[in-house]
């Protein structure tokens, strides 16, 4: 009975030590863990999992409006396409109807459009263009402050006008330059307007140059910094920015009212016009838009607005990916040069993406035309619808 006894307890032992060196040996039981491993191992793999889930996230994130804009663009007829690539400006009749006739991207305000009227009726006003069109429109204004300003003149709406870059600077430098974006943005966007289509990044010192009073009035390093200030002050207040007006006015005349051709050396431009221009493109600007003066330097056929090597220059050279608008398509400098129906066409084959137009009821009919014709691809077509509602999206229009 003693031995049996004996014997059981020392299995019970034997047992037990098994199951000691099984933990000692397999879990590091009774072990002091080193210096950067056992927990902190542990902490660094939860940290990388938070990081790679944020990244996975924010990659969605991209992914869901990218995809967001590319149904939509797949969803749209040819007509509605070719409509979205034109900033109108508004009509003094049909304005609803026209939206739906032609699909319009988006309506350019003048001053005629908001005379005398005050805050409410211009806000129901821009409210009607949203409901009546399938696709939110891009309502944009002509804001750059000074002798520019469309919105402004009229007291309803803002009670001091806004001031020109360079008494702002003068006042307070690029502190005054940025409290003014701001505020103006907040103004436009409570109006229901989304671009106001500034800072001009012409580069121009003469006081009797026709772009001078428009500008910053500094050489081509202060005209840059001035540029990004105003880009980055309107991308924080979510309002759309533009350039103006590409490759650079510089002393040149009007050409509202003449053809401009512009003498200079392709150094010169290097030097001094283009330098605002990158800072802003650096700086994430939203939209560029193309004068029509004739530069010699880069293409001395056609005006710039139609011309394929001076947006060349811009989305392979210079890097820019948004959206390429022209000026006013009714200005002397293209109206002189080519007819209208034309101009539209030739500026969506150079590379444009917006149309800034007054005639798009003939233009549109001339551009399905063509693409029916194959003269204008549905793949340049697409290209261009995108980056339109890239922008419309950045801007939270594609969310309402």
């Amino acid at each position: 009975m003693g031995k049996r006894m004996f014997t059981m307890i020392g299995a019970g032992c034997l047992v037990i030590l098994v199951v000691v060196m099984g933990l000692y040996f397999f879990t590091d039981f009774g072990h002091t863990p080193k210096p950067g491993t056992t927990n902190e191992s542990k902490s660094s793999a939860s940290t990388t999992s938070t990081v790679v889930k944020s990244s996975t996230s924010e990659s969605s994130n991209e992914k869901t409006e990218d995809d967001k804009v590319a149904n939509l663009v797949a969803e749209m007829s040819t007509k509605e396409k070719v409509g979205q690539l034109f900033l109108a400006r508004v009509p003094v009749e049909n304005a609803l109807s026209d939206i739906q006739d032609y699909h319009l991207g988006g309506y350019l305000i003048f001053g005629r459009d908001v005379e005398g009227k005050t805050y409410d009726e211009v806000q129901s006003t821009i409210a009607q263009y949203q409901e009546t069109s399938e696709v939110p429109m891009l309502i944009a204004a002509d804001e750059e402050g000074g002798t520019v300003s469309r919105v402004s003149r009229n007291s309803q709406l803002v009670a001091t006008p806004f001031q020109s870059p360079q008494d702002l600077y003068a006042q307070g430098g690029w502190d005054a330059i940025t409290k003014d974006t701001t505020d103006k943005a907040g103004i436009l966007k409570e109006l229901g307007i989304d671009a106001g289509l500034f800072p001009v990044a012409d580069v121009a010192t003469d006081p009797n140059a026709f772009i001078y009073d428009r500008t910053i009035g500094q050489d081509a390093k202060g005209t840059a910094e001035y540029v990004t200030t105003v880009v980055k002050a309107l991308k924080k207040a979510h309002s759309g920015s533009t350039l103006k007006h590409f490759p650079g006015y510089g002393n040149n005349q009007d050409s509202h009212t003449d053809i401009v051709t512009d003498t200079r050396s392709m150094t010169e431009l290097e030097d001094n016009d283009l330098v605002p221009f990158q800072a802003g493109i650096d700086a994430g600007v939203d939209s560029i838009l193309v004068s029509h003066n004739i530069v010699n330097a880069i293409d001395d056929s056609v005006p710039a607005s139609v011309s394929s090597p001076v947006h060349d220059l811009l989305r392979k050279d210079m890097g820019f990916d948004g959206v390429i608008m022209t000026d006013d398509m009714d200005m002397a400098g293209l109206a002189d040069f080519m007819s209208q129906e034309e101009a539209g066409l030739k500026a969506l084959q150079a590379g444009n993406d917006l149309i800034l137009s007054s005639t798009y009821a003939s233009q549109i009919p001339y551009v399905l035309q063509a693409i029916e014709d194959g003269e204008y691809s549905e793949k340049d077509l697409d290209a261009s619808v995108t980056r339109v509602l890239n922008w419309k999206e950045e801007l939270g229009l594609l969310a309402e």
